[in-house]
């Protein structure tokens, strides 16, 4: 618990690095998600193997908000997933760090282990992850899935009918991450389009609703292991950009890459 801010923070600026290394990327959500990430992959909650990652029984995390992935792909290439130098390679042709997460069903000798869905199209993720989900509750497999969404993610109507979906065969063994951080590409959230009492909302979907702050690592673990009989969503407020001063809070940076100046003061920040 103690080692989880420092990794947290390595996390980012290993995201940081990256992005301006691609000259293009997401960091605002990426550093807004980093203590989340770095409380799943590092405080040993779930069946999380870097050296098994293909295990048929491994828990599943599905990032459905994939433009976050510079923070997924710091966790597990910190985690052992992966060569770190790799991160270099972050939106290159032929990389396997895409801008967004690719996962060849077909050929997964391309794929980058840890990485367990494609996402790109907004609320494909969650549907995925309700899938999985079934299946596993289908088969009596105690296997977890994790999925992230994003609020602005929330816009899509397809999320909406995966929480029908999951509501309804009650698919206790599925957690989404809802990082409420209020930023999308065009603005806030609540201008854009708000989501005013979402916890009533997901309520209403049978789900049980848990509202945090989203850079606690306490709560997070309360709330990653807290058992119900029902579907969970935890609701994590975020600061996006955090860490960064001149990043925080601000929708600019939602998709923008730092300059090689920008890039070292927030290295300075973080460190």
């Amino acid at each position: 618990m103690s080692d989880l801010p420092q990794i947290a923070n390595n996390l980012r600026q290993l995201v940081v690095k990256m992005i301006t290394q691609a000259g293009s990327g997401h960091p605002g959500g990426s550093l807004g998600l980093a203590d989340i990430f770095a409380t799943l992959y590092f405080s040993d909650l779930f069946n999380l193997d870097p050296n098994k990652p293909n295990d048929p029984n491994r828990d599943r995390i599905i990032v459905s908000n994939g433009h976050v992935c510079p923070v997924w792909y710091a966790a597990l290439a910190a985690k052992g997933y992966f060569p770190e130098p790799e991160l270099e390679t972050l939106r290159q042709f032929n990389s396997r760090l895409q801008g967004h997460p690719h996962k060849d069903f077909s050929h997964p000798e391309n794929n980058l282990p840890g990485v367990e869905n494609t996402a790109g199209p907004l609320g494909q993720g969650m549907s995925f992850a309700a899938g999985l989900a079934l299946g596993f509750k289908t088969q009596k497999l105690p296997i977890k899935t994790i999925c992230f969404t994003g609020d602005g993610e929330l816009n899509e109507g397809q999320s909406w009918e995966a929480l029908m979906f999951v509501s309804k065969y009650k698919l206790s063994n599925l957690t989404y991450i809802i990082d409420r951080n209020d930023i999308q590409i065009d603005g806030f959230t609540h201008d854009v389009m708000p989501l005013n009492s979402l916890k009533e909302k997901l309520n209403a979907f049978d789900f049980l609703t848990i509202e945090i702050d989203g850079h606690n690592f306490q709560s997070i673990q309360s709330a990653l292991t807290h058992n119900s009989t029902k579907p969970k969503a935890i609701i994590a407020q975020t600061i996006p950009g955090k860490g960064v001063s001149f990043m925080e809070n601000k929708f600019e940076w939602h998709g923008k890459a730092p300059t090689p100046e920008q890039l070292k003061v927030a290295l300075k920040e973080l460190a």
